[in-house]
């Protein structure tokens, strides 16, 4: 952002704050701790646009402190009919004031005056030293800054197209120069502002008596000579006019905290700017803003990587591995494509701690290089780091090549240090844990390509530069990362569980499950005639065909033309989400809800059959992905096809389940369940005594606990109380509020409340564990599982009381979920271990939340569900022991228990 003469850009913080937040869809932009960030996001998108575009020397952004000020004091009425900021606006100028800390980007305020005139004295201090100034505000006040020095950018729409407001634009819109622009103003009035003009007299006619009468001053000393209805009006409403010209005059000699010289970029603090874009979820505006300033003076200069590189030739690839690849750790980075349980490596990177690096073209690769390279994969004795190593390990085994000695994958290490992030992109974990750029230094004498050979294609130059290098950052950040890993006593993590695992869930996705194809079909055509029944049966009682998935058609019906109690009201009308029709439907009993229901359902089952018979592969089984950095709390998750999302609820989403069969060759399948692990887990955190007997009674757990809180024998608990409890139950782990608990029962709040206070008077202990895990981690700053993983909340501590109740749920939440997830990854290395060891030809292939299947080999049963029950049932040592279910039969369904 360097420039020979001084250019100053001054932004009005609360005028494109609002703009940001009504330009954006305030639904489609939430953290995972349930802020909005609407706001944030289209103004800090507006700023990387403008500071990229504008290069200015120095920033700042001004911001009204209150709706209080001197204007206020002189005319009560002054912006009284601007409504009350909206909820979900409210906390997001803190967090913008925070993204401007974190790019060292001043910001100011002060009590009484507005942004417009701290603008106005900055203005008026860079006129003087002859520096040329940029206003980005969405209030037309400003335009009388405007002269050939200062330019007004003004959104035209939203805040991602700007204006250009100069002297000439001015006048061509308005008919009056800059410095007549707020006399102009003072005539028509400000409605944003509520000023109120004189009635009957538009940007016209005011520009014409101004340039008649040489201005306002002159216009208000002739007022009598304005001739015909307009001079009339303009005579009644004089002194509107001299009142609104008083207070659109921007004050420009405040006294501030600072002066233009500390307004000066510096570049912004990357450690900061990662660790706010972390929590805001800002992935794309992060890839942004370091493509925006990659090389800047002003931005902290991050230095790029010294590297020796050189692409190989047909055998060359085993006299590069005996002298490079044998020190403590070499970085691997290949190319090509792997998903669905399979892969191709088309070439391969490698780099060594001592700077060296290598590349080469697998179809290049020689009988001796190849098995050179195959043995070298294959020893565990050479130490080997990957990023997101997985989808590559496939790839390998496709190949007929081994993958051993594995030590780190940087990306899981990055998951385990920072388990919110959204993404862990190589490029993006060099910056922050390496402070280098993913890119040569071609300042040092190690740039790569000293011994590149030149194969006539830049374009393969170019891929193999970029491997090379993200091979050698795999080996500096496996380094770093592993030892900050290390300091926080999280290494066990990665060694003893999330790697040994990564192993395991590649092998589950490369066998896959077998699915019956024919039943699919059959489900989905059976599923496809419900959809066609329930849209016939609601379109029959609106008499009309309707888009049963259009919400705005659904309002029409539902509120205008049946009638029916309205729902929440949101931008477009009202909701129709599932959960608000489901209330409405159990308060009504409306026949075409109960069809428009029916027939929602219906569509979810055809879609899942649907995504099912897409992603059955040539060898007749279904190979989903899994992924170990997506949920926070430690849980695996499902995707490509999703199989944690196949309905279990209801009868029809089970059958579902009857698709997914026993492969050839072997005997059944096998679905091993825990039972009720996660209160089984606060029963143990906990130590609550009647929580612990209520499990070892054998009695159902649910009627136990409902007898304890009611205080009635067990063989007398009603359903409705046991289902009440049940909801209190798995409820409180994950922070369940009285609102919530009477939405789930269809109680009122207060009889809600009076039964979680029955409930924590009963079960003591849970009530004193809840409350302290979320002081403790108010405290720490994180929370941590059976396992010790941890999860951090700075929101915990947040003034914005929406952020930090979300925060708080989710301190309840991650011991309990985070446990039961580090429990059963336990139990699948326990059990794989078990099953190898053994010789056995049962294998697990799936991994659905608390549940895991196996396909049983011929005669293999008894002993497979003796190692199951052992693996499972000993991966922790609770006081209240783990029970495990298992069921058996030829289909997912019959396995079902």
């Amino acid at each position: 952002m360097t420039s020979a003469q001084p250019k100053v850009m001054l932004i009005d913080g609360h005028s494109m704050a609002y703009r940001a937040y009504y330009a954006l869809p305030v639904d489609s932009f939430a953290t995972a701790t349930g802020q909005h960030t609407n706001a944030v996001f289209g103004f800090t998108s507006m700023l990387i646009n403008i500071l990229r575009d504008e290069r200015p020397t120095h920033v700042a952004v001004a911001f009204d402190v209150s709706r209080s000020t001197f204007r206020t004091v002189e005319y009560q009425d002054y912006k009284a009919t601007r409504s009350k900021s909206p909820d979900e606006f409210n906390g997001q100028v803190a967090l913008i004031c925070e993204v401007l800390d974190a790019l060292n980007i001043p910001h100011l305020s002060l009590d009484g005056y507005e942004a417009d005139d701290i603008i106005a004295t900055l203005s008026r201090q860079a006129d003087e030293r002859g520096w040329e100034n940029i206003i980005v505000t969405g209030d037309r006040d400003s335009f009388q800054l405007v002269d050939d020095n200062t330019t007004v950018l003004y959104p035209v729409r939203g805040v991602s197209e700007l204006a250009r407001m100069t002297p000439e634009a001015i006048e061509a819109k308005y008919g009056v120069g800059p410095q007549r622009y707020p006399e102009l103003a003072a005539l028509v009035g400000e409605t944003s502002d509520n000023l109120p003009g004189v009635p009957g007299v538009g940007v016209k006619t005011a520009a014409k008596w101004l340039a008649s009468f040489s201005g306002l001053e002159n216009l208000l000393a002739r007022a009598d000579q304005v001739p015909g209805k307009a001079g009339a009006s303009f005579r009644e409403h004089i002194e509107d006019v001299r009142r609104n010209r008083h207070l659109n005059r921007l004050v420009n000699d405040l006294t501030l905290d600072l002066g233009l010289t500390d307004l000066e970029l510096h570049g912004w603090d990357r450690t900061a700017v990662h660790q706010l874009f972390d929590a805001l979820e800002f992935r794309v505006l992060r890839e942004r803003l370091l493509e925006a300033f990659p090389d800047d003076d002003n931005v902290a200069e991050q230095s790029g990587f010294e590297l020796a590189g050189e692409r190989l030739a047909a055998g060359q690839l085993a006299g590069w591995l005996a002298e490079h690849a044998h020190g403590p750790l070499t970085g691997v980075d290949p190319s090509g494509r792997w998903g669905s349980g399979r892969g191709e490596i088309t070439a391969l990177a490698l780099a060594g701690s001592d700077g060296t690096a290598c590349w080469i073209d697998v179809a290049d690769l020689d009988a001796p290089d190849e098995q050179a390279l195959a043995h070298w994969l294959a020893d565990p004795a050479y130490p080997k780091a990957l990023h997101s190593a997985k989808g590559p390990m496939l790839a390998v085994w496709e190949q007929g090549w081994q993958l051993n000695g594995l030590v780190c994958d940087t990306e899981l290490v990055a998951y385990l240090l920072r388990p919110d992030q959204r993404s862990y992109d190589l490029a993006d974990l060099s910056i922050r844990y390496l402070k280098r750029e993913l890119r040569v230094d071609s300042s040092g004498e190690g740039a790569v390509g000293q011994q590149t050979l030149d194969f006539g294609d830049s374009s393969d130059d170019d891929e193999s530069q970029a491997a090379m290098l993200r091979a050698r950052a795999v080996v500096d950040l496996s380094t770093t990362m592993t030892a900050e890993l290390d300091s926080l006593g999280q290494l066990r993590l990665l060694n003893d569980l999330e790697l040994p695992l990564q192993r395991i869930l590649a092998r589950m996705e490369r066998t896959g499950i077998a699915l019956d194809c024919e039943v699919l079909d059959q489900l989905y055509h059976e599923f496809d005639a419900r959809v066609r029944s329930a849209e016939q049966a609601a379109w029959d009682l609106v008499g009309q065909q309707v888009n049963l998935g259009s919400p705005k058609q659904l309002q029409a019906v539902l509120f205008d033309q049946f009638d029916l109690p309205r729902t929440k009201k949101i931008k477009s009308g009202y909701t129709t989400d599932a959960e608000a029709l489901e209330g409405l439907y159990a308060r009504t009993g409306h026949p075409f809800l109960e069809h428009l229901l029916a027939h929602r359902d219906a569509t979810k089952l055809r879609q899942a059959v649907e995504g099912l018979r897409k992603s059955v592969a040539d060898d007749g089984r279904v190979h989903t992905t899994y992924l170990q950095t997506i949920a926070a709390t430690g849980r695996l998750s499902s995707a490509d096809p999703n199989l944690q999302n196949i309905p279990i609820r209801t009868e029809a989403g089970r059958r579902i389940r009857s698709a997914f069969c026993v492969g050839e060759g072997y005997e059944a399948l096998m679905s091993a369940d825990y039972s009720q692990i996660e209160m089984r887990v606060m029963a143990d955190a906990s130590g609550d005594e009647d929580l612990i007997e209520a499990f070892r009674s054998g009695v159902d757990f649910h009627t136990v606990t409902a007898s304890k809180v009611f205080g009635v024998p067990a063989d007398q608990v009603t359903g409705v109380q046991r289902a009440s409890v049940k909801q209190m139950n798995y409820g409180l782990a994950y922070g369940l509020s009285a609102y919530g608990l009477s939405t789930r029962l269809g109680v009122s709040v207060a009889e809600a409340r009076e039964l979680m206070d029955d409930y924590f008077t009963t079960f003591g202990g849970v009530r004193d564990y809840l409350n302290d895990v979320v002081a403790q981690a108010r405290r720490t700053g994180f929370t941590e599982t059976l396992a010790g993983r941890r999860r951090y909340l700075p929101d915990l501590i947040s003034s914005n009381r929406q952020r930090r109740e979300m925060a708080e749920r989710m301190a309840l939440n991650a011991p309990i979920q985070g446990s039961a997830a580090d429990i059963i990854k336990i139990a699948m290395i326990g059990l794989d271990t078990a099953l190898t060891s053994s010789g056995l030809k049962s294998r697990v292939l799936l991994q659905i939340h608390d549940e895991l299947v196996l396909e049983v080999g011929p005669g293999e049963r008894e002993q497979v569900t003796e190692l199951v029950r052992e693996q499972m049932a000993g991966a922790a040592n609770l006081m209240v022991p783990l029970d495990v279910s298992i069921g058996y039969g030829p289909t997912w369904l019959d396995a079902a228990h």
